[in-house]
């Protein structure tokens, strides 16, 4: 089983190059981010038109996240735990059925947090994190196959950009970003690119200033973080990297992990 994410940044403008991926690549479960649409705006007849179910938890003109999978979900959750006034539509997840139990996957969009310095964005992408770490617990709790999947809008280590320098005073360095993703790990989560391949130069994001595609000028911050469970089961993972290239591309490419759930 072939499990993605991708920050499309913005599915309408986007529509064509999902098309082309997903026939391409042929995943069986697709966690997007970004898709800045309400959800009756969503493209789902042509998602449709290749076989996948669509759950989307949208937002007019910024955010919105989405699951499309070849397997009809069982339960679909919208909303990340723990803030009950927080509107803003950064995480959906799905239960899908497969042999010997299920495997849930959830599609989420971390808060950016830029500027550090603003008295709202940074502390509620760092209360965001505390959120999802609580939800994860929960979730390891039952011990099934667990992959939180999507934009973390966190490098994790100096290795996941080009140049450390230019991100020292960025909200997705920040040491006090960097701690809040290390204690995702400590709950016993596996980063599934880095679980295959320490090659140093794997990035998912490349700017569309300066020249960043380029230059190879790029950083890692989506990311599939695994239960004990889904990385027992892991055969590998890759970055998309040739997606950046297509005409009028997203700045992310999709991560993808293969599974043997069987």
């Amino acid at each position: 089983m072939k499990i993605a994410t991708w920050n499309i940044n913005g599915v309408k403008a986007r529509i064509a190059n999902l098309v082309q991926w997903l026939e391409s690549s042929a995943p069986d479960i697709v966690c997007l981010q970004e898709i800045k649409s309400v959800d009756e705006g969503f493209p789902r007849l042509e998602i449709e038109a290749l076989g996948y179910h669509v759950e989307t938890h949208g937002q007019k003109g910024f955010n919105g996240v989405a699951l499309l999978s070849k397997i009809k979900p069982d339960e679909i959750n919208r909303g990340l735990p723990g803030d009950d006034t927080d509107e803003q539509a950064r995480f959906i997840e799905g239960v899908f059925s497969v042999a010997g139990g299920v495997v849930r996957v959830a599609s989420l969009y971390l808060p950016n947090g830029n500027p550090p310095e603003d008295p709202v964005k940074y502390p509620y992408k760092l209360a965001w994190m505390e959120r999802l770490k609580v939800f994860a617990e929960s979730r390891l709790a039952l011990e099934e196959p667990l992959i939180l999947a999507g934009d973390y809008n966190v490098i994790p280590e100096p290795h996941d950009c080009r140049d450390p320098k230019q991100w020292e005073t960025d909200a997705l360095f920040l040491p006090a970003t960097r701690a809040a993703f290390r204690r995702l790990e400590n709950l016993g989560l596996t980063d599934a690119v880095r679980a295959t391949s320490d090659d140093p130069l794997l990035y998912s994001f490349w700017d569309y200033q300066a020249g960043a595609w380029q230059k190879n000028n790029g950083i890692r911050i989506d990311h599939l973080m695994l239960s004990p469970e889904a990385n027992d089961r892991l055969l590998c993972a890759s970055i998309e990297k040739h997606v950046r290239s297509w005409e009028k591309p997203s700045d992310h490419v999709p991560v993808t992990a293969t599974f043997d759930f069987a």
